[in-house]
C-alpha cells in the first residue's frame, strides 16, 4: 500500500470516533481528541488531565500526579489510533483489529503531569511489519516534554 492509498481523515477526531477505534473505556480511555494525522506517518492527540481522574485519589493524596505508566499508556493508545486511522477502508461489518502494547523501550520522564494540564501526545510511526508497529512517542505539556518512549504494538493473533 502506498501513501496515496491511505484514507483521508476528517479532523478533529472526537471521543465518539475514538471509541469506535479503541476498546478502552472509562476510566482507561486516555485520549480525548486527535488534532492532526498523516496516515502511516504521524499523529498528534490530546488528553485533558482533570482532578476527576480516579487515579488521583491515591496518587498522591494532597499532591496529585498522573502516574508515568498512564502517560505511557496514553502514548500507546495514540499509537493505536494512528494505526487504525492508517488502515485501508474495510467493509462496515468487518471487525477492526485490536493492537496490544508489547514492548516499551527508552522510556523517560522529564516532568510531572498534574490536574489542569493538557497532555499533547505526538506519535511517529517508524515501521509496520507483520502486523507489528514501532512508534516513537513524545508527550508534552505547554510545549515542554514530560515523557518519551519507543513503543511496539502488535495485532492480536
Amino acid at each position: 500500500m502506498t501513501t496515496s492509498d491511505l484514507p483521508a481523515v476528517e479532523l478533529p477526531v472526537d471521543v465518539t470516533r475514538i471509541q469506535a477505534m479503541l476498546p478502552h473505556r472509562f476510566p482507561f480511555l486516555l485520549v480525548d481528541r486527535v488534532l492532526e494525522v498523516d496516515p502511516g506517518k504521524y499523529l498528534k492527540a490530546l488528553k485533558n488531565v482533570t482532578i476527576n481522574e480516579p487515579f488521583f485519589q491515591g496518587h498522591f493524596p494532597g499532591h496529585p500526579v498522573m502516574p508515568g505508566v498512564l502517560v505511557i499508556e496514553a502514548m500507546a493508545q495514540a499509537s493505536g489510533l494512528l494505526t487504525q486511522l492508517s488502515e485501508a477502508p474495510r467493509a462496515a461489518d468487518a471487525p477492526k483489529p485490536t493492537y496490544y502494547l508489547v514492548k516499551v523501550d527508552k522510556a523517560r520522564f522529564s516532568s510531572m503531569v498534574v490536574p489542569g494540564d493538557q497532555l499533547l501526545l505526538e506519535v511517529e510511526q517508524k515501521r509496520m511489519l507483520r502486523r507489528m508497529g514501532l512508534y516513537e512517542c513524545r508527550a508534552t505539556v505547554d510545549g515542554k516534554e514530560v515523557a518519551s518512549a519507543e513503543i511496539l504494538c502488535a495485532e492480536r493473533g
